[in-house]
């Protein structure tokens, strides 16, 4: 009998599908889009953690497949921004080069996954057939009043040389190199994604998402309801508006606080104040948002000036401090103490008063060491709000203070616009023209695409300008409008740019006259199935989120959310439990693991690791037991292939299970568990083989069953068994319900508790009988010596016969 050679047989059947796909669109199968998070194409190459995510979509698409679906599986490349840029700097190559090298040798990898990509609707962002249409879509959102321009402070990288949206600076540091962020008051380009702010939180209720990662797109947006109340400044004509959730606890702000950004920081600091002012001021603008709301350590100073609390007329002492944000609110809050930790700290820090004015059972506690953050009790020391439930003031205190003409009620959100600008050269060109008589003008969109120029040099300046705008032939050109002398914006999209709708070219991606056609996107979009990592829970996906609800707007496309399901699957670590990285030293190649155990056994072992939702460490051990069912499995079929094997009531029993639970945990996507019943069952099948052999229609299903998890050994066994023609074009098995039925089970007999064989007895057999039964095959098999002193049969389970 032929040994399974998973080198020849993999080569084999990789030339046959080249030549016959097997997942070609006939016009009259529904369709399936599973879309991978296409990659950024780094230089290190594709890891043994990279593949997990492509195995698990090209899984799920082959079952699809079989399933009698056309399956959309494209596959692309976000070559744009930072990470290709600063690879290509580090290596001393033009990005254009480096970009190009990389996506070669990375497609070279993916195709030893043998996923089924359908490489005819590739996409590339630096492709100017392609971003000529992500600049088209900023055009429109110019022309809808979603793009402007705005100069403010932003998060800066000295080392990217680059400005930064909140997004991706995380612990205070730069997302993509790990540098210290700082503050640099810049000109950007924004998106108003604030525009689409509660469409994105309510929308979230019809996604098929994991329930974490809406929660993490609802806190990002962050909606809040509350008042902005009016604090008049004491001795001045200026107002400083609050934004508050608990304006029911306004009678005891004994404080307030402002960013040190607020526009009236400066000029609230009194002559005895004003150099602390200035310093703290200074200070401030160093560090990042993120570093500001993280500090564990509480700052401030006091400008010397006070406002009037409008409830009660008390003097309330200004502060500066770096954990109000100029950005969230409107840059200043009242501060209660008694009722909120962060401020009970401030307050006993730089012994300012604490006011309790909600009391559980109404009593006032004496000498409070914790702020009272129950939202339920009693108001206290409140004026005319005295004895009325706190909870149920919560909600009348913004009308309350409306009608007082003290404020308004007002909803409030953490979502920030978009800062969509970069300093840098490697990234799509934004298409404005700036004209001194006729201000920002978009390039004409026959003009698109405006293609980035070529450039030996292209390193950052550091200047905030970008490399674009030292090439004066690019730089001048002449309005579109007015026809005189302009300039052309120099800054470049971000690479989130072409990410946010990349998924909608796929389907239409030679399309030269529209991003995509009416015909096409109502054929196959929106994605059924989006699977990637879950650090993109918030950037990516709530971009293009609001990116597929902007083109819904103008009509590009009749649905506003892109992927209608998502799954994030958990990243593959180190042995050492590590992220995989170079500079650690821990990264793992499949390349060699293809070489020794072959493509299949390597894909199935990347689901066998653990829950594929879950991060898992790597062991190259545990390939070898799957490598070692492989085996099993090819000789369970050619061993029996050729013999003429009727079903017997055991055979159709496990036929039926093992078709019933693959699918229950297939569509489930508990991947790891689908191979593992793959062994089991193909170790009681091995036992039904000795006893009477396997009949083909059960191994015509477990080859099926097995096919998108190891495609070639699949195929192989298929055309061994006789059939004509691809697996994946056969049917999804099927079983009959009543076949499921057990007649009989397997039960241990013990002696003293300690497993001597195993009996068969009929599942409804009562204690009198079964233990009969027990005792009988012990003493057949010459097993059963001394006085019997107890006999127990736990039903279905044991029998124990306890002798002394």
């Amino acid at each position: 009998m032929a040994q399974y050679n998973h080198s020849a047989i993999e080569k084999k059947w990789k030339k046959k599908w080249e030549k016959h796909p097997i997942n070609v669109d006939d016009g009259k199968k529904p369709k399936y889009y599973c879309l991978d998070m296409f990659p950024y194409p780094s230089g290190s190459g594709l890891h043994v953690g990279h593949w997990r995510g492509y195995v698990i979509s090209d899984v799920w698409s082959r079952y699809q497949v079989l399933k009698g679906n056309y399956v959309i599986h494209p596959m692309g490349w976000d070559a744009f921004g930072l990470p290709a840029e600063n690879y290509a700097i580090k290596m001393g190559v033009h990005p254009a080069k480096s970009t190009a090298e990389n996506v070669a040798n990375i497609k070279r990898q993916i195709n030893e996954i043998a996923a089924i990509y359908d490489w005819d609707r590739e996409v590339n962002t630096t492709d100017p057939a392609f971003y000529k249409w992500t600049q088209w879509i900023f055009v429109q959102m110019f022309k809808k009043g979603l793009a402007y321009e705005k100069e403010f402070p932003i998060n800066w990288c000295p080392s990217c040389k680059t400005g930064l949206a909140n997004e991706e600076v995380v612990d205070g540091k730069c997302e993509r190199c790990g540098t210290p962020v700082t503050k640099k008051n810049l000109r950007q380009w924004m998106l108003k994604i604030t525009a689409y702010a509660d469409r994105l939180l309510n929308d979230l209720d019809k996604l098929d998402w994991p329930e974490k990662v809406k929660k993490m797109q609802s806190d990002w947006i962050g909606k809040s309801y509350g008042a902005e109340v009016n604090f008049k400044v004491d001795g001045r004509d200026d107002t400083i508006v609050v934004y508050t959730t608990r304006p029911d606890t306004l009678y005891g702000a004994t404080f307030m606080v402002l960013s040190p950004e607020h526009e009236l920081a400066k000029s609230l600091a009194t002559d005895a104040q004003r150099e602390a002012v200035e310093k703290y001021i200074f200070d401030s603008s160093m560090k990042s948002n993120v570093d500001r709301m993280q500090s564990k350590e509480k700052t401030g100073v006091f400008t010397g000036s006070y406002a009037i609390n409008p409830l009660n007329g008390a003097k309330t002492p200004i502060w500066l401090s770096d954990y109000v944000l100029a950005d969230y609110g409107t840059g200043a809050i009242m501060c209660v103490p008694a009722h909120d930790d962060r401020d009970f700290e401030f307050a006993k820090k730089f012994d300012l008063p604490i006011v309790q004015v909600i009391a559980k059972d109404g009593k006032e506690i004496e000498n409070m060491t914790e702020a009272y953050t129950d939202a339920v009790g009693t108001m206290i020391n409140s004026g005319d709000w005295n004895g009325m439930e706190s909870a149920k003031l919560k909600f009348e205190a913004p009308q309350k203070i409306e009608e007082k003409g003290y404020g308004k009620k007002t909803t409030n959100y953490k979502l920030r616009d978009w800062v969509f600008s970069r300093q840098r050269y490697w990234g799509e060109p934004i298409p404005i023209i700036h004209c001194p008589h006729c201000g920002n003008v978009p390039v004409p969109e026959k003009e698109l695409p405006l293609e980035l120029p070529k450039v030996e040099s292209y390193q950052p300046t550091g200047t905030g300008e970008s490399p674009l705008a030292a090439i004066d032939e690019w730089v001048n050109t002449t309005c579109p409008v007015c026809g005189g002398p302009a300039k052309r914006e120099t800054n470049t999209m971000p690479q989130w740019a072409g990410s946010s709708w990349y998924f909608l070219r796929y389907v239409d991606p030679h399309n030269d006259n529209e991003l995509v056609s009416k015909e096409m996107a109502d054929k196959y979009l929106p994605v059924d199935m989006y699977i990637g990592g879950v650090e993109h829970a918030v950037l990516h996906l709530l971009y293009s989120r609001f990116y597929t609800k902007f083109l819904n707007d103008i009509g590009v496309v009749d649905f506003d959310e892109p992927f209608t399901k998502l799954f994030n699957q958990g990243m593959i670590n180190g042995s050492d439990g590590q992220k995989m990285s170079k500079s650690k030293g821990n990264v793992v190649s499949p390349d060699d693991l293809v070489r020794d155990y072959g493509c299949d056994a390597l894909r199935m072992y990347e689901l066998f690791v653990g829950p594929p939702e879950l991060d898992a460490d790597w062991d190259d051990r545990g390939i070898e037991g799957v490598a070692r069912f492989l085996n099993k499995f090819y000789k369970l079929v050619m061993e029996n292939k050729d013999k003429n094997v009727e079903a017997d009531r055991e055979l159709l029993r496990v036929r039926a299970n093992l078709i019933s639970d693959i699918e229950q945990r297939f569509n489930a996507f508990s991947l790891n568990t689908v191979i593992a019943g793959f062994m089991e069952y193909n170790n009681k099948l091995i036992e039904l083989g000795k006893k009477t052999g396997v009949d083909k229609e059960t191994l015509k299903a477990f080859v099926i069953l097995l096919a998108p998890f190891a495609p070639h050994i699949g195929e192989e066994l298929w055309e061994e068994l006789g059939e004509e023609g691809s697996v994946f074009h056969a049917q999804w098995p099927t079983f009959d319900e009543s076949h499921k039925e057990v007649d009989t089970i397997e039960v241990p007999v013990q002696i003293n508790g300690k497993t001597k064989l195993v009996i068969e007895l009929d599942v409804n057999v009562n204690k009198e009988d079964a233990i009969e039964a027990g005792k009988k095959a012990l003493v057949e098999a010459g097993k059963l010596e001394g006085t019997i002193r107890k006999e127990i049969y736990v039903p279905k389970k044991i029998i124990n016969i306890v002798v002394g």
